[in-house]
């Protein structure tokens, strides 16, 4: 689709010169905070999905979406956009169709708001931009690529434990501060310096600072010219937090159907997009289901992740930060967004509170690619042995907290010792943390991670100090910054 050209000051036709062809037919009749009733007497009804705009006195228009047929002449819509100084009777035009966003170039490096208008003070946009609707089907399975090439992420303990594939889903999940957000930033980076692709980072329910401080790292490291940023925050209606996914998904499908490039879309947080369908159910009158979440809570991520696809010459990978509510991976949002990956990356509070960063859990952590059919035979047995090694280690460690490592036999000592290795030299410092540990970024090949983790797995850093290994990239560096580790020879 090539969507609508947008007005010269970047505002929607139908919004800045198009109000010709939807005049105004209807009419708010009441208005429940973020939810608008409307009135179309002797008029066809708006269809589920369809936008309005509201003409109101004070400013730009603002847009509504219909969610509910009242009755023969009135619909519900939620607005994406304060309502605060709506009256009753105030003009609504029918847009005859979805909520379009603009898409393309024009879009990279600029920061956009849940309908598409620009929130970074920046100078417009230009006249003829390509503009998108924010619903669409899902490729056909005929249209949709079944090629399972690696994503590598340079990440050691991702690209190791928990590989993503182009085209796939993939989630962190975590609680409050166990370092979702920086990861993602990571691999924004990862993706344009390495890659060269483009990445799509959609904010849903973000505070303003952290999209201020996202803003300026991807600024200020050179990102920012290949990278498209949607923002829902927090502070804005649950509408607008609702449908930033979808806008930044719209972004995507666009550079994947119509440019046919290689997109990263990251999505910051998914919970929140379901907390924001649970305030809109709720004000919609809908009845709560299991644990009071929404009803329609299946059919609302699936309507975003079905869309994530590769189809012939070009994918949309995703990685999306999940919030685990209390830590419990059986709320029924965490079960339902699992339901629909490739790839579970599962941030661990306890590893994070022993700065092992990335704090990604060895053990919890899962990929459906880890096969020996599509990584390897080398690849899938080395993974299996670092997690088994892991595994045992922790089953250990309730019998060292209580009688010590010397009371262990000769052989769990030695599981004990690679184990502690293997965990520290899968932590890694990250470009972006560089301003608060001081420490270069390190982006390491997959086939270096295999060689330090069989390295470690067959005893050759057995004598080397734990220290040398964390915190570094390939397995040279932890040799050269140890004399000890120097000595023991080449591993």
């Amino acid at each position: 689709m090539s969507g609508t050209p947008s007005s010269a000051d970047g505002r929607d036709p139908l919004t800045a010169a198009g109000l010709d062809r939807a005049r105004p037919c209807g009419r708010v009749a009441a208005v429940h905070g973020s939810v608008i009733d409307a009135e179309f007497a002797g008029e066809e009804l708006p269809a589920i999905g369809e936008a309005l705009s509201i003409e109101w006195d004070l400013g730009r228009p603002l847009l509504a979406e219909v969610e509910q047929h009242l009755d023969p002449a009135t619909v519900r819509a939620v607005a994406l956009q304060s309502t605060s100084g709506l009256r009753r009777g105030t003009a609504v035009c029918r847009r005859r169709g979805p909520i379009q966003v603009p898409v393309g170039e024009p879009v990279l490096g600029r920061l956009l708001n849940a309908v598409g208008d620009l929130a970074d003070r920046g100078a417009p946009l230009p006249a003829a931009v390509v503009r998108r609707p924010i619903h669409r089907r899902p490729p056909g399975i005929i249209a949709q690529s079944a090629d399972t090439q690696i994503f590598h992420t340079g990440i050691k303990v991702i690209d190791l434990l928990a590989p993503l594939v182009n085209g796939g889903k993939a989630a962190m999940f975590g609680g409050a501060g166990v370092g979702k957000t920086v990861l993602i930033m990571e691999l924004i980076r990862t993706t344009v310096e390495r890659h060269s692709g483009i990445s799509v980072f959609s904010g849903i329910g973000e505070r303003s600072r952290e999209g201020h401080e996202l803003l300026l790292e991807l600024r200020e490291s050179g990102v920012l010219a290949r990278t498209a940023l949607v923002f829902g925050q927090m502070n804005e209606p649950p509408g607008a937090r609702w449908r930033a996914g979808l806008t930044a998904l719209a972004i995507a499908e666009h550079f994947r159907d119509d440019m046919h490039e290689n997109v990263l879309l990251l999505i910051d947080n998914v919970y929140r997009l379901v907390q924001a369908g649970s305030e809109v159910s709720g004000l919609l009158g809908r009845l709560p289901s299991r644990v009071g979440y929404q009803p329609t809570l299946a059919s609302e991520i699936a309507e975003l992740e079905e869309r994530i696809a590769s189809v012939a010459g070009a994918a949309i990978t995703s990685i999306q930060a999940v919030y685990v509510p209390a830590d419990d991976f059986t709320d029924p949002a965490v079960a339902e967004i699992f339901s629909h990956l490739d790839s579970s990356i599962v941030l661990s509070r306890e590893m994070a509170g022993e700065a092992m960063y990335p704090a990604v859990d060895p053990l919890e952590s899962a990929s459906s690619l880890l096969d020996p059919r599509l990584v390897g035979e080398r690849h899938y047995r080395t993974a299996q042995e670092v997690r088994k090694i892991i595994a045992h280690y922790r089953e250990l460690q309730e019998i060292i907290a209580l009688l010590g490592v010397e009371e262990l036999s000769s052989a769990d000592r030695t599981a004990v010792k690679r184990a502690r290795r293997l965990m520290r030299f899968l932590t890694q410092p990250f470009m972006v943390t560089v301003p608060f540990t001081g420490k270069p970024g390190r982006t390491v090949p997959l086939e270096a991670t295999l060689a330090g983790c069989t390295a470690i797995l067959e005893g050759r850093t057995d004598d080397w100090p734990e220290d040398s290994l964390y915190m570094v990239g390939e397995l040279e560096e932890a040799r050269q910054k140890h004399p000890q580790a120097r000595r023991s020879g080449s591993a």
